[in-house]
């Protein structure tokens, strides 16, 4: 269950206007996947999906981190950015 402070962080990093950078945006997805969606599971993506492996690679780094603490850290991140 989201927080409303997580869903607000979440709805203002589609209001930056500065773009904070690939690794700055793959750990506000892996935080944000965590947080709603626990470890990582499923098959890593191929050499062929660089993108999606960069991703699904960021989440799996989480593993085992509480959805309450990815939260947090996902609100930290963004107030950060703002």
């Amino acid at each position: 269950m989201a927080s409303n402070q997580f869903e607000q962080a979440v709805a203002s990093v589609a209001d930056l206007t500065k773009d904070p950078g690939n690794d700055t945006k793959l750990r506000l997805y892996a935080l944000y996947k965590q947080a709603t969606g626990g470890d990582a599971d499923g098959k890593r993506p191929g050499f062929t999906n660089p993108v999606g492996r960069a991703k699904y690679d960021a989440w799996a780094k989480l593993s085992g981190t509480s959805s309450e603490q990815a939260e947090a850290d996902y609100i930290a991140e963004v107030s950060r950015l703002s």
